[in-house]
């Protein structure tokens, strides 16, 4: 089994967890995540085929029990959010068995929990000062511009394997070329002597 983490970017906190990285899920396997969650948790669920084939995977999310939670065959990206019902292993299941010779590359981002909150005083039912609004905007914004990086990032990577794919392909027809001039350029040349070559004659 061939699977390389290309990036892994985890974090955790009181409240919130979470765990964003790029995989090759290889021809014909399927590769699976698991996470161990309390009762009553969201988790939340992100993937995109930024490289291979059709850039499409089958998706599985099941519980302790394997009961199916979430099911999708040949997705490009999605999104499952979830409220776990028990204590247990959930597992996150990406299949390329439908594929029998392209790889793929997948992103996954998965989060579970609540956010904690920014200030102490939000929980309850109180004015905010203008020092804590802006803080909170900010927060928010700083979101947003997070969420926006990582979508330019797997554009950014899924248009730079389409590049790199695109070069070799003109590199190789480049070389192909060449190599078929030759052989027409030397064809022609022997081809050309043979028009002025003396023909002889044997008398009997």
């Amino acid at each position: 089994m061939f699977g390389v983490v290309v990036f892994i970017l985890s974090w955790c906190s009181a409240l919130i967890s979470g765990t964003e990285l790029t995989f090759e899920l290889p021809d014909n396997e399927n590769q699976c995540f698991y996470e161990e969650l309390e009762e009553g948790v969201t988790f939340h669920v992100d993937f995109q085929v930024i490289a291979g084939g059709n850039y499409d995977v089958d998706c599985f999310v099941t519980d302790p029990m394997n009961n199916v939670l979430y099911e999708e065959r040949k997705k490009q990206y999605d999104s499952f959010t979830h409220t776990t019902a028990m204590k247990g292993v959930y597992q996150v299941c990406f299949g390329n068995e439908f594929s029998t010779f392209s790889h793929k590359t997948v992103y996954l981002d998965f989060r579970s929990g609540e956010e904690e909150q920014l200030l102490p005083d939000m929980a309850k039912p109180t004015a905010l000062t203008q020092l804590e609004s802006t803080c909170i905007s900010i927060h928010e914004i700083l979101k947003v511009v997070s969420d926006t990086q990582t979508k330019y990032r797997l554009r950014e990577a899924q248009d730079r394997i389409r590049a790199e794919d695109l070069s070799a392909r003109v590199s190789y027809w480049s070389i192909g070329e060449a190599l078929i001039i030759c052989v027409v350029s030397i064809g022609q040349v022997f081809m050309l002597k043979s028009f002025f070559k003396e023909v002889k004659t044997t008398r009997t």
